[in-house]
C-alpha cells in the first residue's frame, strides 16, 4: 500500500478549500484517507495554511510521497509559522439597533382621564 500526501478539495463551487491528507494512492481524491495533516485555503490573502508538522514528518519518514502541489506547499511553509488563524472565528449574529436601544423597563400604563 503506497501512501501519498495530497490535497482533498472541499468548499463551494469556485470557492475551493483544501485539506492536506495522507491517503492510500488508490483512494479517490475526496474519498477515504488515513489522516488529516493540514489545511490550505487559497482564497485568503495571503493563502491560509495550517500544518501538523510532526504528523507530516511522520508520514514522510514512513515513505509517503507528496504530490507536486503538496511538495511545493511543504517547501514554502514547513519551516515557518502557520498563516491560518489558530481557531475559526464565527461571526456573532447581528443585533437590531432598535432592540439594543430600547429601554429594559416596561412602559408605564396610560393615565385615565
Amino acid at each position: 500500500m503506497a501512501v501519498k500526501l495530497r490535497l482533498a478539495r472541499h468548499g463551494a463551487k469556485k470557492r475551493p478549500y483544501y485539506r492536506i491528507v495522507a491517503a492510500n494512492d488508490a483512494a479517490r481524491r475526496d474519498g477515504r484517507f488515513l489522516e488529516l495533516v493540514g489545511t490550505y485555503d487559497p482564497n485568503a490573502n495571503p493563502p491560509a495554511v495550517r500544518l501538523k508538522r510532526d504528523r507530516i514528518q511522520h508520514w514522510l519518514d514512513q515513505g509517503a510521497n507528496p504530490t507536486v502541489t503538496v511538495a511545493n506547499l511543504l517547501t514554502k511553509y514547513m519551516a515557518g509559522e502557520d498563516t491560518a488563524p489558530a481557531t475559526t472565528q464565527r461571526r456573532a449574529p447581528a443585533v437590531a439597533p432598535a432592540a439594543a436601544a430600547a429601554p429594559a423597563t416596561p412602559a408605564a400604563p396610560p393615565a385615565a382621564e
